[in-house]
C-alpha cells in the first residue's frame, strides 16, 4: 500500500546514512588500503542483505533464479562493487573528503548523457546547460578556486572520482535490463564479487589487520552505505505516491555530508567547496526538475 509519509521517512533515513559515508570512508582509509576496505565492507554487506532477505521471507528467491541470471550477477558484481568502489575509495584515499564527495554526485548527469546512445533517450538543451554548470562546479572544487590556473590538487584523485561516476552510471544502464528483485539482485552481485575481491586483496595488499577503527569503519560502510541505506531507499520508492518528492531529498545529502566532514574529520571547508557544490547541485536540479520526462530511475541515488 502506498504511503507518502512512510516513503519520506524511509528516504530521509537513507539520505542521513549516505551523508555519513564520506566521513566513514576517510576514517577507514586511515587504516586500510582501498582493496582491504572493500573486502571488509563487501563481506558486511553480504551478511546484512542476507539477514534482511531472511527477515522479509525472500531469501528463497536467491536460489530460484535462471542460470543466466547468476551469470548476470557475476558480470554486474565485477562492475559494482568491484570496479566502482575501487575507483571511489581510491579517489577518497587521495583527495580530501570535501573534494571527492561533491564530484561523486555528478554521476546522475553522466547517467543522463549515457542514456542517449545506449537507451535512445533525447538530449535536451537543458541537459547540456546542466552539464556545463555541474562541471564548472567540479573545476572550482578540484582547483580549490584557482580556476584560471587550472592547478588541480591531485589530478589522479580527481580522475578516479570522475571515472567512478562513469562506472556507476554505466552500471545503472545495464541494470535497467535486470528483472530481479532489487535487494535480491544486489545481494547476489555482492556475493559473486566477494571471492574476486578477496583474491585481489590477498594478492595485492594482504589481508586486512583487525585494527579496531579500520575494521569497524569497514563494517559500517558495508552494513549501512551498501546495505541498509539501499533497502530504505528501495522501500521509499515503492511506498511513494510522489517519487519526485522523495528523490529531491537527495539534494540534502551533500550539504549534510560537509557538516559531518567538518565536525568529525576536522577538515576546514573551503569557500571553493561550497561554491562548487552549489554549482553541482544547481546543475543537477536543473537537469532533474522535469521529473515526468522519460529517464532511467535508479533505486539508489548515489553516494558521497
Amino acid at each position: 500500500m502506498k504511503d507518502q509519509r512512510k516513503a519520506m521517512l524511509a528516504g530521509l533515513g537513507a539520505v542521513l546514512l549516505w551523508s555519513t559515508v564520506a566521513t566513514a570512508f576517510k576514517l577507514t582509509l586511515n587504516h586500510y588500503t582501498p582493496l582491504q576496505m572493500l573486502l571488509v565492507a563487501c563481506s558486511a554487506s553480504v551478511l546484512v542483505l542476507a539477514l534482511i532477505l531472511r527477515v522479509q521471507g525472500r531469501l528463497g528467491q536467491v536460489v530460484r533464479l535462471k542460470p543466466v541470471q547468476y551469470v548476470q550477477s557475476l558480470g554486474l558484481g565485477l562492475i559494482n562493487p568491484c570496479l566502482y568502489y575501487l575507483l571511489l575509495f581510491g579517489a577518497f584515499d587521495r583527495l580530501p573528503a570535501q573534494e571527492a564527495q561533491p564530484i561523486n554526485y555528478t554521476w546522475a548527469l553522466v547517467l543522463a548523457y549515457l542514456s542517449v546512445p545506449f537507451l535512445g533517450h533525447t538530449l535536451k538543451m537543458k541537459d547540456i546547460l546542466a552539464g556545463l554548470v555541474c562541471y564548472c562546479g567540479v573545476v572550482v572544487i578540484a582547483t580549490r578556486g584557482d580556476v584560471t590556473g587550472l592547478s588541480f590538487s591531485d589530478p589522479l584523485g580527481v580522475a578516479l572520482a570522475i571515472a567512478s561516476t562513469l562506472v556507476w552510471a554505466s552500471y545503472w544502464i545495464l541494470a535497467t535490463r535486470d528483472r530481479r528483485d532489487p535487494v535480491v539482485g544486489l545481494f547476489l552481485n555482492f556475493l559473486f564479487a566477494l571471492p574476486v575481491i578477496a583474491i585481489l586483496t590477498g594478492w595485492r595488499d594482504g589481508w586486512p589487520a583487525l585494527v579496531t577503527e579500520g575494521f569497524l569503519g569497514g563494517l559500517y560502510v558495508g552494513a549501512f552505505e551498501m546495505g541498509v541505506a539501499f533497502v530504505l531507499w528501495s522501500r521509499a520508492m515503492k511506498l511513494a505516491t510522489n517519487t519526485s518528492r522523495v528523490s529531491n531529498l537527495i539534494f540534502i545529502s551533500p550539504f549534510l555530508s560537509l557538516v559531518f566532514i567538518y565536525l568529525i574529520l576536522g577538515e576546514v571547508i573551503l569557500p571553493s567547496t561550497w561554491a562548487g557544490l552549489i554549482l553541482i547541485v544547481g546543475g543537477l536540479w536543473l537537469q532533474q526538475r522535469d521529473s515526468r520526462r522519460r529517464e532511467v530511475v535508479p533505486t539508489e541515488p548515489g553516494h558521497g
